[in-house]
């Protein structure tokens, strides 16, 4: 598996993803994405930011995608936290998702364990990864978990009104 910085052309795979990814979570009775949020503007500037990619299997087959956004990062600013990090540069992992016609095959532990190593190779001065997730997304809360992130506390009503989401940090 490898990943790549998406281009504006890649800007239709991406919604597709993250809107096999709102089914998913619809589908589960995760109460997350579930409106406007990820907007096509805001993947428009993920990729302009030079914060959005794509994951291809060793087949070439595009299977996910991310957003890896630098910091500081304005989604934290009202979370009740206590961060690892208070410091140092971080950086935060948005809009995780795999098509569901890859499920089931290893893929967003991979995904996340390449990011992490990217990050950890390519950018020494970043000190933490951070995350969120939906308190109801048990599936990505297990994996976050899996991949050595701290909870470090939550937030209220940053994506919708009364979202309650969970907030985690993961050290360098």
């Amino acid at each position: 598996m490898y990943f790549k910085k998406a281009t504006l052309d890649d800007l239709d795979t991406i919604i597709d993803i993250l809107s096999d990814g709102r089914n998913q979570l619809a589908e589960a009775g995760v109460n997350q994405w579930q409106g406007d949020y990820p907007s096509r503007k805001q993947i428009t500037a993920d990729i302009m930011q030079g914060s959005a990619y794509l994951f291809n299997a060793d087949d070439n087959a595009t299977v996910g995608a991310v957003a890896v956004v630098p910091s500081p990062d304005e989604t934290y600013d009202t979370a009740n936290a206590q961060w690892l990090n208070t410091t140092a540069p971080y950086v935060v992992i948005h809009r995780v998702a795999i098509h569901s016609s890859h499920a089931g095959h290893g893929y967003a532990t991979q995904l996340f364990e390449k990011i992490i190593a990217h990050i950890a190779a390519e950018h020494p001065e970043i000190k933490s990864i951070r995350i969120d997730t939906h308190a109801d997304n048990q599936a990505m809360q297990h994996l976050i978990a899996k991949m050595n992130f701290k909870r470090v506390g939550e937030m209220v009503g940053v994506y919708h009104v009364d979202d309650v989401c969970y907030v985690y940090e993961k050290m360098l």
